[in-house]
């Protein structure tokens, strides 16, 4: 039987591997376009405050369910 800490977990962990991955794409296309440079500076950076963001939210999660003892 699937559990939601089960889900959460799968979920966490895609959300590393897309933002890995993202990661590696936006530099991998810095280094080869040259015009688009700036976008995808823009976009290097967008991917690593998705990051903060995202996993920011499972640690408040993880602080309400322990300070509620849900």
């Amino acid at each position: 039987m699937v559990t939601i800490n089960d889900i959460s977990i799968a979920i966490i962990a895609l959300i590393r591997v897309g933002v890995v991955f993202r990661f590696i794409y936006c530099m991998v296309r810095l280094e080869s376009a040259e015009e688009e440079r700036t976008q995808y500076k823009k976009r290097a950076k967008n991917t690593i405050l998705f990051y903060i963001i995202a996993e920011s939210v499972w640690q408040i999660k993880a602080i309400i369910f322990f300070y509620y003892g849900a």
